[in-house]
């Protein structure tokens, strides 16, 4: 029995990876991870909770506590599930990415996950994306790509998304928000965002969807022997 194979995909906020990550999995055939719906999730509880993600001490204490676990619809999409309830839409409210850069920070919270997403690895093949994959979670995956776009671009793209959904957006204010979340994630103690040695840089700043979705495949028929 061939071993399981396993694709990273790490790369700063709005570069499209969860998009793409899933698009590439359904086209491979391979399991989706998203790992920051994880910490969504995680931050998401500690909110609910009436505690302030930015303190760490309002945030560990509630983790022996915390019921998350991920299924998978026919379709193979990744579904968060938080006591029993599906808050896979929940999570992706703005505010929760706030959430999700402050818990993701504290190392007891990245331990607290880990083996979780290493299992999933173990057991299928994957494709899993976040900040850290390829330099900590999967630092042995087959495949590791740095995917990313100027932070204009991205948040371009983030008031495209917002502005469907009735929400007020504000181009410069997303920016900003974008680029603060960078620092954040980049200067942080505990697994900082940085490109693996061995990562693969595709910028999609001057792609579309379909483009940057044909690079990613071939990109892993070639490494992956697909």
């Amino acid at each position: 029995m061939r071993p399981f194979r396993s694709i990273a995909i790490d790369g700063p906020s709005g570069a499209g990876k969860s998009t793409l990550a899933k698009a590439l999995a359904a086209r491979l055939g391979f399991l989706y991870v998203d790992t920051g719906a994880i910490y969504r999730t995680v931050g998401l509880y500690v909110a609910r909770q009436g505690g302030d993600c930015g303190d760490p001490q309002q945030v560990l204490p509630r983790l022996p506590e915390l019921q998350l676990s991920l299924t998978y619809g026919a379709d193979g999409l990744q579904h968060m599930l938080l006591a029993g309830e599906d808050v896979t839409q929940a999570i992706r409210e703005n505010q929760v990415s706030r959430y999700a850069s402050q818990v993701s920070a504290y190392p007891a919270v990245r331990a607290f996950l880990l083996e979780m997403q290493r299992n999933l690895a173990r057991t299928h093949d994957v494709i899993m994306d976040g900040r850290d994959i390829g330099t900590v979670v999967l630092p042995q995956a087959d495949l590791k790509i740095f995917l990313t776009a100027s932070v204009e671009e991205r948040a371009r793209r983030r008031c495209r998304e917002l502005q469907p959904r009735g929400a007020q957006v504000d181009l410069a204010t997303i920016q900003a928000e974008i680029a603060q979340r960078d620092y954040a994630d980049s200067h942080r103690s505990a697994a900082p965002l940085r490109k693996a040695a061995d990562a693969v840089v595709v910028d999609t700043s001057q792609m579309d969807r379909e483009e940057s979705l044909a690079a990613l495949i071939t990109l892993a028929k070639e490494r992956l022997g697909l």
